[in-house]
């Protein structure tokens, strides 16, 4: 994995399936979406582990953590949790691929939150391609759910991925099916 790429995964967790069914309205064959999750490949660190940026929420145990934040990717290793995943890599040059990573760690110092209240725009879009086209009334600056935290960093060297989506709608489906330009490397064990 190379800096500032997407990656996806398809968990199998009660809110990872949750988000998957969700998006079957969106789905080609109105199945699940294989994808549930998307973050940002950060730097590789001097001690040899990988970091990523997301914006994702963990209420287990004695911290929550919620909102945009680094993580290592090794949150991401356990095959039976989180069977799917895809590394996108839209051949970004070095000026945008820092450009991405810079914002994106402004948003883990600032504590940028999670966007709950976006989560019920994008459910709610879904009843229609014109609703999806419009702005989600429900989002705020500077916070976000995992998609459209992408979407927003990405929006940056100025790739949209799907055009047809507001940035405010865009999913893990959407990224993952995405019309943009780049290779796409994916291990799907389950649908």
């Amino acid at each position: 994995a190379d800096e500032a790429m997407v990656g996806l995964v398809g968990g199998t967790n009660f809110k990872d399936k949750s988000i998957r069914k969700a998006q079957k309205k969106i789905v080609t064959d109105n199945t699940a979406s294989a994808m549930s999750h998307a973050f940002i490949i950060g730097e590789k660190r001097w001690y040899g582990k990988r970091w990523i940026i997301e914006s994702d929420f963990d209420l287990r145990g004695p911290q929550m953590l919620v909102g945009v934040q680094e993580n290592r990717i090794e949150k991401y290793f356990d095959d039976k949790a989180y069977p799917n995943l895809a590394l996108l890599d839209f051949n970004l040059s070095k000026e945008h691929k820092d450009q991405i990573l810079k914002e994106s760690l402004e948003l883990v110092a600032s504590r940028a939150p999670y966007s709950f209240k976006e989560i019920f725009g994008i459910m709610v879009s879904f009843a229609g391609e014109q609703k999806r086209k419009k702005e989600n009334s429900f989002s705020k600056d500077n916070s976000f759910v995992c998609s459209t935290l992408v979407q927003h960093l990405y929006a940056k060297a100025g790739i949209h991925f799907n055009p047809e989506v507001s940035g405010r709608h865009i999913t893990p489906e959407d990224i993952y099916n995405t019309k943009a330009s780049c290779k796409r490397e994916a291990l799907i064990r389950i649908k």
